[in-house]
């Protein structure tokens, strides 16, 4: 199928052709893109203070790597879906689809691109953890940061490089080249990413229900899996919604599973933030706090640091 419009999140307008071409303008659309500006632009101040944090407020360590480059997949997410839904109402009001049309083309393919690597970064995450817990031998497990930036930087060129296979064979192949373009897609992510990051949860949650790993960094696991937990619920249904538009199936209005992948994309630093703050007596903290918290006991007791003790002095912010 083609890259068009019908790949995009518009909210289309509803013309009445009258005699004097008015147009009406859709409630549910702009209600549904008023709310996307709304939740974008609280995840866009809660990714950006993750960033800020995590890159020059604590000290950095392997999950943090993954960490401020799953920030900045959903910063980009945001951004894109954002300046979306403002072109969705001013398309809305203006009436005038076509002039808009080869804006929200690029945006898509950017969130396209943030939204795949948002679900390789989170596999690659529960994979690292599980490993940890799993391997007996610490030297063989051990990881540092500079193995976390490669990882990330080959996650990153696998990303680019299926969005731009995609976004070639549909723009310039065959539909039947495109609608396979597609499927592999759907199919890297459905059959090898999802499933490995969910067996990977899976085994982290029974091995930290029953006990087994008393020194294990247990805040960091409990984000790990809200986060995942959250990811299957709010963004997978926009790749099902997608994969369904593969074979002609309409199900429900575009916006709605935009919105919920919004959400997803959103949520993460309020967890980050929540878990970090909370002890026997829950009382709010410091984002600094909070997140050291969560991050930096990742350095007394797990197999996957840089050095053997870590620092507890974070730069000054």
């Amino acid at each position: 199928m083609e890259l068009d419009h019908t790949y995009l999140p518009p909210a289309q307008p509803t013309i009445a052709d009258d005699e004097d071409y008015k147009c009406a303008i859709d409630i549910s659309d702009m209600a549904l893109d008023g709310a996307t500006l709304l939740i974008c632009s609280c995840g866009l101040v809660g990714n950006g203070a993750v960033l800020w944090v995590l890159g020059f407020c604590i000290r950095r360590n392997p999950i943090t790597v993954y960490i401020l480059n799953l920030a900045f997949a959903d910063f980009t997410f945001l951004l894109s879906m954002l300046t979306s839904a403002l072109l969705n109402i001013l398309e809305n009001i203006s009436c005038s689809p076509s002039e808009f049309l080869i804006y929200l083309r690029p945006l898509w393919l950017l969130s396209f691109c943030a939204y795949n690597m948002g679900l390789y970064l989170l596999t690659a995450i529960s994979v690292e953890r599980c490993a940890s817990i799993l391997c007996t031998n610490s030297h063989h497990c051990r990881c540092t940061k500079r193995l976390s930036r490669i990882r990330c930087a080959l996650l990153w060129t696998l990303s680019i490089s299926v969005v731009a296979a995609v976004t070639f064979l549909c723009l310039f192949r065959q539909h039947e080249h495109c609608q396979l373009a597609l499927i592999s897609m759907y199919v890297l992510n459905f059959l090898i990413f999802a499933p490995a990051m969910v067996i990977s949860n899976v085994i982290l949650f029974i091995k930290i229900l029953c006990g087994s790993q008393h020194h294990q960094p247990k805040k960091l696991y409990i984000v790990i899996f809200l986060t995942v937990l959250f990811f299957l619920i709010f963004a997978i249904p926009l790749s099902i919604w997608n994969f369904l538009q593969q074979f002609n199936y309409v199900v429900g209005q575009s916006q709605i599973f935009f919105l919920l992948a919004c959400i997803n994309s959103s949520i993460n630093p309020f967890i980050y933030f929540l878990v970090g703050s909370c002890r026997r007596h829950c009382s709010l903290v410091s984002l600094k706090v909070a997140f050291q918290r969560v991050f930096e006991e990742l350095g007394d007791n797990t197999a996957c640091s840089e050095d053997t003790t870590m620092d507890t002095l974070a730069p000054a912010c």
